[in-house]
């Protein structure tokens, strides 16, 4: 998959900044949006977008990069937000990150 699309190069990093911090907070806010359906629908869920900070530079360790981005430690959210995966979401997901790779 390219990441590098160069119509993003037009995007004001500021911008993109602010806009990927509302993508966080919406998702913060929607924790009825599971992460096995996020995956299953689009290949990427708030642990992905944890893992991109990572990638980007964030200085602090997996653990809190996921805690940026749920808004609270992950053990916490798997608690409190995440109910049990279905065979039917698990296959879903399989089938999307697959598509991941194309391209």
């Amino acid at each position: 998959m390219d990441t590098n699309a160069s119509s993003l190069d037009q995007l004001d990093d500021a911008v993109a900044a602010a806009a990927f911090k509302r993508l966080v907070l919406h998702l913060q806010h929607r924790h009825d949006a599971q992460n096995i359906d996020l995956m299953g629908l689009s290949g990427f869920c708030r642990n992905c977008l944890a893992d991109w900070i990572m990638d980007a530079g964030f200085e602090g360790d997996k653990a809190a990069a996921r805690e940026l981005i749920h808004g609270m430690p992950q053990d916490e959210w798997k608690a409190t937000r995440q109910s049990p995966a279905t065979d039917e979401q698990l296959e879903r997901m399989k089938e999307s990150l697959a598509k991941n790779k194309a391209g």
